[in-house]
């Protein structure tokens, strides 16, 4: 999985950049101090894996992993030249989801472009500029897809399928509206996630908040008035906001590099129940629809990042094109009756493993072997 960090200058973007990944990309409390992509890799705190590793004595744990860019600040008016964060735009947009950090404190060593807090003006802003780069985009793909499409040509019909569809996609945006928002078909929505639009990817927010706000984390509904005009903006627009995560993403940053025993301790110290990251990685996963599957033996357990929806074959694939080649079936047994047997050869004694065929739709938590044979 992919993400990519967008949001305005100093809004702790960066700051967060580094909690989330533990490095040292450079952050200060002034605009563009992020002058190039910052590129970092994240373990997905999966305590499966740990469990396994102890029932099968394996000698490696792999978990799924999250690749997070972050990229320079956008400023309003990015996409006709101003600031330098349009430039970056293109290290995002293979992304998998977006993050947009949008800044929920006040701090007058850390000064805002704009002059003053405003959350919903902020997230207006972002999302201008990331509809005004994909209609750009949209605009050359209409024209280089009518340059290829002649009269006559294998894949016409096709081709002036896309432009219609394009055609429908850059009035949407010119009307100032993201694609993600759109109404289309399954078909059309495939054929839209190879375009790589920015508004067409799913979005988290995180609020960022002051270190001395941290207590809002743990409010359902938080005082801090910034966080309270997010969410009666995006509940205005959507009707219901599942993807606001609250981070003190300064006291995050703070913890990098302590082993367990001084998070917990600093933890305690601060009054906090625990890191808020997690939380951003497992909405990843949902705001994507993704799920993980397992697999377990005495050399390695690992998780596999797949789609719902994913047939055995295809999971198959994920780890090997030649299990998909050979598929004969998938022998496999739930996590959670795994560990209420104990061992796999319980679970097979008692007459619990499955043998699935191609088209068996993976189930979170699923431990599988592959039986293959090329």
């Amino acid at each position: 999985m992919k993400l990519g960090m967008v949001g305005l200058p100093n809004s702790g973007k960066s700051t967060l950049f580094n909690a989330l990944t533990g490095s040292k990309a450079a952050s200060g409390n002034y605009p563009f101090s992020t002058v190039d992509k910052n590129v970092g890799i994240v373990n997905v705190a999966d305590e499966r894996l740990d469990v396994l590793q102890k029932m099968y004595d394996a000698k490696k744990v792999i978990p799924a992993t999250i690749e997070f860019v972050d990229i320079a600040g956008l400023v309003k008016g990015s996409s006709g030249g101003q600031g330098i964060g349009n430039k970056f735009l293109s290290h995002i947009r293979e992304m998998d989801g977006l993050v947009h950090v949008v800044r929920c404190f006040n701090d007058e060593n850390v000064p805002h472009p704009d002059g003053d807090i405003d959350p919903v003006r902020d997230m207006q802003t972002i999302d201008l500029e990331l509809i005004f780069a994909d209609m750009e985009q949209v605009a050359k793909r209409i024209e280089k897809v009518r340059k290829e499409n002649k009269a006559g040509s294998a894949g016409f019909k096709a081709g002036q399928a896309e432009i219609a569809l394009l055609e429908r996609v850059l009035k949407h945006l010119e009307d100032e509206k993201l694609v993600r928002d759109m109404e289309m078909t399954p078909e059309e929505a495939s054929l839209l996630r190879n375009s790589q639009l920015l508004t067409f990817k799913p979005m988290l927010y995180v609020a960022n908040i002051s270190e001395d706000d941290y207590a809002c984390i743990y409010e359902e509904n938080p005082k801090n008035e910034y966080i309270q005009s997010m969410r009666s903006f995006l509940n205005d627009k959507y009707g219901t906001v599942k993807n606001i995560f609250i981070v003190a993403a300064k006291v995050e940053e703070e913890m990098v590099g302590m082993d367990d025993d001084e998070k917990a301790e600093f933890l305690e110290m601060m009054g906090m129940q625990n890191s808020s990251l997690n939380k951003i990685t497992a909405a990843g996963y949902s705001a994507l629809n993704l799920m993980s599957f397992l697999t377990a033996g005495p050399k390695e357990v690992r998780a596999w990042t797949i789609p719902n929806g994913t047939t055995a074959v295809k999971a198959a694939g994920k780890i090997h094109s030649d299990l998909e080649r050979g598929f004969i079936r998938a022998e496999m047994v739930n996590y959670d009756i795994l560990v209420e047997k104990g061992s796999y050869a319980a679970c097979k004694d008692a007459g619990l493993l499955r043998l699935e065929g191609k088209e068996y739709i993976v189930q979170e938590g699923d431990i599988i072997l592959f039986r293959f044979n090329v």
